[in-house]
């Protein structure tokens, strides 16, 4: 029987630790994605603007008669047509919206995303699945498309081939995420901070289906009203 000498088994040691690490990190490996190497974690965009987005939100939520703390639930949609960003509060008088943000910038077209490179902003309902704040946008929120959905509507067998890394983010550039500027990014990142814990929802809407009922019909699928009518639906638990 062939024997391993002690620099094969080393070898084989380190390449199984590899595969390991790979293995529970790759969530950080993606984040890494949109990170700024430039930046540590002390130099972070969220702590020099902080301060300023903590005041403006009281603002807002003060006119709202929220109170002086920062909401622990809070939901975000997107609408697309309208290139529009809504923060909704939620609490014990029901669910209010709180600030709208405009999108600095915008790809694709009205449409779900289907496919890696087609620079679609995707549409479903999701939720926000980590922070960054080390981004090369500001700060971003990586969303989690592919979602259950999503998948079950692929005809891709590796869901690689769907594509990813959607994130709401700062400054003006996209292929395909929601940027919505350094300042709006700020507050929402903050929001989003505090209120994570327990889930933020992100709704991302071809149009303002409240106003106009009129769904898109896409090319190339069959499934558009099954998928838009599930957003009917939520958004009927949204007040206009």
């Amino acid at each position: 029987m062939k024997r391993f000498n002690g620099k094969s088994a080393a070898a084989i040691v380190v390449l199984i630790f590899l595969l390991v690490v790979l293995a529970l990190t790759k969530k950080y490996w993606w984040t890494m994605v949109d990170s700024d190497p430039g930046k540590s974690a002390g130099e972070s965009a969220l702590e020099s603007g902080v301060g300023d987005a903590h005041s403006r939100l009281m603002l807002a939520l003060r006119a709202l008669g929220y109170g002086d703390s920062l909401p622990g639930k809070i939901m975000l949609v997107a609408f697309k047509e309208e290139r529009v960003l809504q923060v909704y509060v939620k609490d014990v008088k029901g669910v209010r919206l709180l600030k709208a943000y405009p999108f600095t910038a915008y790809s694709g077209i009205l449409g779900p995303k289907l496919k890696e490179g087609d620079k679609q902003i995707p549409e479903g309902i999701y939720e926000v699945e980590y922070l960054n704040p080390n981004s090369k946008y500001h700060l971003s929120m990586k969303i989690d498309y592919p979602n259950a959905f999503d998948k079950s509507k692929t005809t891709f067998s590796d869901y690689a081939d769907m594509g990813g890394d959607i994130f709401i983010h700062g400054k003006a550039a996209t292929i395909g995420c929601i940027p919505i500027g350094d300042e709006a990014i700020e507050e929402v990142y903050l929001l989003t901070q505090h209120a994570l814990k327990h889930g933020v929802r992100v709704i991302i809407s071809p149009r303002d289906f409240r106003v106009n009922s009129q769904y898109p019909v896409i090319e190339g699928i069959l499934w558009e009203e099954e998928l838009y009518d599930s957003l009917v639906e939520v958004l009927r638990e949204i007040p206009y």
